[in-house]
């Protein structure tokens, strides 16, 4: 009897766990895209600048904003706080985007990679 009345509450552990798996397994996933996309230039961690600005923190962050960075007048004058939706739109094609960019990167174009990608982003805060 114990069981079944535990049954339910059994059942959203489990359903919590395979979410926070997949939800993991994504930005693992995400890691892999950034490590072959991006840490050329890119960098994940904090304070650390490469040929691009660190990626730590970017969503939510404004575009052109990162210290000690030298971003183009294009980028400096993009005006947006960096979205999932709007980085979704940026890193399928950069130039498109930002006429005038410096990115010289063809985009993410497998929207499973970007997906991928933008959940790992989403963990670096």
């Amino acid at each position: 009897m114990k069981l079944t009345t535990n049954a339910p509450v059994f059942l959203a552990l489990v359903a919590l766990a395979l979410c926070v798996g997949v939800q993991r397994a994504a930005a693992e996933s995400g890691k892999l895209v950034f490590l072959d996309d991006c840490s050329i230039c890119h960098s994940d961690k904090p304070g650390t600048t490469k040929k691009g600005p660190t990626l730590f923190g970017v969503m939510g962050r404004k575009a052109g904003s990162v210290a000690g960075y030298t971003y183009t007048p294009a980028m400096k004058k993009a005006g947006w706080t960096w979205t999932r939706a709007q980085l979704d739109k940026y890193i399928t094609d950069p130039q498109a985007v930002v006429p005038g960019t410096k990115m010289l990167f063809p985009g993410v174009k497998d929207p499973k990679d970007r997906k991928a990608l933008l959940d790992y982003l989403a963990t670096l805060h």
